[in-house]
């Protein structure tokens, strides 16, 4: 997500910030415009580049705006659900980006349409927009919108736009991402820092875990609208899904990575190989620190096609199969006749990992040892990554030996849960914990109920 208040560039400078998050979703883009009169939208499924290749940003003229690039999940791929979504009443009009997830969605959804609401799309995100019709009748936009949140339980960063205020919200245990920036008198906000390096703005602040920030023409205001959590920031941002020059909750994504590959070697070493490679490009950051720790030369084993998307985010099976065929090659005269280390940074459904070390022993690798660079991914994920059952889950339902054997693999060795919250966590006293649910189980938002509920589903 991105946006920006006061700036007569606005469109255009979302475009470019959403540009720079490209890596968080492919399905989808879009901008919402406020031109001082109204709301105006565009969006389409697709690439940024795609959506917005025929706009004319002179045309599309605003001092605010927001906007979304979508990561659709298996059976989410549709047009309506492409953020940001727009809603037009009578007395005003109202757009939503979001990331994250609403995980008492369909119950709230269920009363709302109980007592009259029409919904028009399937998204999670829609529900905030239902919740704050419903509390506006006698309050400010600003009162409605808190009502709304404190209904929600889940992971949620939001980007609220109205014909005179931008509001911006993230969850009591800031599960997502949010930074706040500046751009000359504007204000920036984005899931992450990248996008504030491809427009020339200035890094801020994090935006805090249960605050909400009023951004208008009168300037900034803060509002905490519940009470703070300890921070539990995904930690697959830092392992896959963020950019390596991305800065999250004060700590470099590459940094971090480096430091997971460093533990990694550590705990899993194998000194008697010849090279280490790592999978391009989230897995590099990883491999060089491994190479360093075992004092062992890092070469590019691996090279990607520039112009294929991320397969782990791909809807379905058959197309994330395709694409890994398509986006990795092995380097032949790096890895024939070597025992070599490949550093992955997790391994989810064992799609990728397998046709990787195929590609390398095809290539004449004489032995391939696997180390991933995070834990194990037993458990599904709940807060917005397509990661929804535990069948889809190779470690949930393997040993290591039976994995190695599945991706067919020398060894295969994980970063433990310790070291990968060394590797993150450099300093507690400022909340910078981490959400590993994905890899413990250990879930911050499940009430007991919803525990129950949980388990019996996935």
């Amino acid at each position: 997500m991105f946006g920006i208040w006061g700036h007569d560039k606005a469109a255009e400078i979302t475009y470019y910030g959403l540009h720079a998050m490209q890596h968080r979703g492919q399905d989808g883009a879009g901008i919402v415009i406020n031109n001082g009169e109204n709301l105006k939208l565009h969006k389409d499924v697709g690439l940024v580049n795609d959506v917005f290749k025929r706009v004319n940003f002179a045309d599309f003229p605003g001092y605010a705006a927001i906007g979304h690039v979508r990561n659709a999940t298996q059976d989410d791929g549709i047009f309506d659900n492409v953020q940001p979504l727009v809603f037009r009443s009578l007395s005003s009009s109202t757009a939503i980006a979001h990331n994250g997830r609403i995980m008492n969605a369909e119950k709230i959804r269920r009363n709302l349409e109980e007592a009259g609401s029409i919904f028009q799309t399937t998204s999670d995100t829609e529900v905030l927009a239902h919740l704050m019709k419903k509390m506006n009748g006698k309050n400010t936009t600003e009162e409605a919108i808190i009502a709304g949140l404190k209904q929600l339980v889940g992971a949620y960063a939001f980007l609220i736009l109205t014909e005179d205020k931008m509001y911006v919200a993230l969850d009591p245990r800031g599960i997502r991402p949010l930074s706040l920036g500046r751009l000359g008198d504007a204000y920036v906000v984005a899931s992450e820092t990248c996008a504030f390096s491809i427009i020339g703005a200035t890094f801020e602040r994090e935006v805090m875990p249960g605050e909400l920030l009023t951004i208008s023409n009168e300037g900034l205001k803060s509002t905490r609208f519940l009470l703070r959590e300890p921070r539990k920031l995904c930690a697959m941002e830092y392992v896959y899904f963020s950019r390596p020059d991305s800065d999250l909750n004060l700590v470099n994504v590459h940094t971090s990575r480096k430091r997971m590959g460093i533990e990694l070697a550590r705990e899993h070493p194998v000194y008697d190989a010849d090279v280490v490679t790592g999978v391009p490009d989230s897995s590099i950051s990883a491999a060089i620190g491994y190479a360093e720790q075992c004092g062992l030369p890092y070469e590019m084993g691996v090279i990607k096609n520039r112009y294929i998307g991320r397969t782990f985010i791909q809807p379905s099976q058959e197309l994330r199969d395709q694409g890994v065929k398509m986006k990795l090659s092995p380097v032949r005269g790096v890895v024939e006749g070597k025992s070599v280390v490949m550093i992955d940074d997790s391994i989810v459904r064992g799609t990728t990992s397998r046709r990787i070390v195929r590609l390398l022993k095809e290539a004449g690798a004489k032995e391939v040892h696997v180390r991933i660079s995070s834990p194990r991914i037993e458990n599904p994920c709940l807060y917005g990554i397509d990661m929804l059952t535990k069948k889809e889950l190779i470690a949930a339902n393997h040993t290591n030996e039976e994995i190695k054997d599945i991706i067919e693999a020398d060894s295969v060795e994980f970063l433990s849960i310790e070291g990968t919250e060394k590797a993150i966590v450099k300093d507690k006293t400022i909340n910078q914990g981490i959400c590993a649910a994905c890899m413990t189980g250990n879930y911050p938002v499940l009430e007991n109920d919803q525990r129950k509920e949980f388990y019996r589903k996935y």
